[in-house]
């Protein structure tokens, strides 16, 4: 079986190789998916670095996230009825840059057909991380502001999306200036050119001020965390929530416990995985027809910008690093339905 691989933690240029292993087994409430389609997401390339809040067991198959079908069952329920079928693959554990992998029966989801295999690939992590975050767990109001930094993300651009679909604002935070049109022109509602390394979150504060006005800023998203979640949390008004979703910087955050106790703000975590695995199937089902509407329409739909066979990995992972990137990159290992 044809799989990628790293030996140690480190830059995936350097510790990624292409490599052969026997075929998965599945084990009771297992079942073995043979892969279609995985993107190459943020999280995958932490996980490699070793920055993860799961850690790599080498030698180690990378991939979170991933389209398959079904082959095979170790017994059990759902195996039975997932059978045959072609599957969103959430691996918890990574594993899905390979041919074929064996997964619990819970982390694999029916897909529709009408999903192409690139949007199929690319199901969970952005478009339902889009949704439950401004949904489900902020549940962001008709007509209220939601700051989110990384705004040229490919999740930035759904949420900009999904403020439009839905009738809230969104201020999108950049670092740099020649990012601004575009999301304009995405429909995103007021965008900031904001750097922590440079600005000051006094500087965040009066731009944000100044667009929400009397409204204030009662949600925010962040990604980045470090200096650039810090200014965010400055800039919320009374009871405002911060929603952190990953540590692209892997640094800490640092103000004054003030900001909190004054404006009784909120700041809180989400992991998308850990979020699913407190949910049933029937939640699951609803959630991945949901998700399946808006991508079809363009709301949550993943813009592709290269894909690459698993021979290619070192390609593939200089064409998903590369800055200024419009899209993102695919490793497909077989075509299917």
């Amino acid at each position: 079986m044809k799989c990628v691989q790293f030996e140690a933690s480190g830059e995936p240029c350097d510790v990624l190789q292409h490599a052969d292993r026997d075929e998965p087994t599945a084990k009771y409430g297992e079942v073995v998916v043979r892969m279609l389609a995985s993107p190459i997401n943020p999280s995958d390339m932490m996980f490699v670095r070793g920055i993860y809040g799961v850690q790599p067991q080498p030698p180690q198959i990378p991939g979170f996230e991933g389209v398959g079908i079904v082959e095979a069952s170790g017994g059990g329920l759902k195996g039975k009825l997932f059978a045959g079928k072609r599957v969103a693959v959430l691996n918890k554990a990574g594993g899905n840059w390979a041919e074929r992998t064996a997964v619990p029966a819970d982390q694999v989801i029916p897909l529709s057909n009408k999903l192409s295999v690139e949007q199929a690939a690319t199901f969970f992590v952005n478009p339902a991380t889009a949704w439950i975050m401004t949904q489900e767990v902020l549940r962001v109001t008709r007509g209220a502001w939601l700051l989110q930094t990384a705004a040229t993300s490919s999740l930035g651009k759904m949420v900009i999306r999904l403020g439009r679909a839905l009738g809230f604002r969104t201020l999108n935070i950049v670092r740099r200036e020649s990012a601004v049109d575009a999301l304009k022109s995405a429909g995103a509602t007021a965008v900031v050119v904001f750097d922590a390394e440079r600005d000051s979150a006094a500087s965040l504060q009066k731009s944000v001020a100044r667009i929400v006005g009397s409204d204030g800023l009662g949600y925010a998203i962040d990604p980045v965390g470090g200096l650039t979640a810090s200014a965010v949390a400055q800039s919320l008004t009374a009871d405002g929530r911060l929603l952190l979703y990953g540590t692209l910087t892997n640094q800490p955050l640092q103000f004054s416990p003030r900001t909190l106790m004054q404006n009784q703000a909120a700041i809180e975590g989400f992991w998308l995985g850990n979020f699913m695995s407190n949910k049933g199937l029937l939640y699951k089902l609803r959630l991945v027809k949901r998700i399946t509407r808006l991508i079809l329409d363009g709301t949550l739909a993943t813009d592709i910008q290269s894909t690459y066979p698993l021979e290619e990995i070192h390609s593939a992972v200089l064409a998903a690093e590369k800055s200024g990137r419009t899209g993102k990159t695919l490793l497909k290992m077989s075509s299917g339905m």
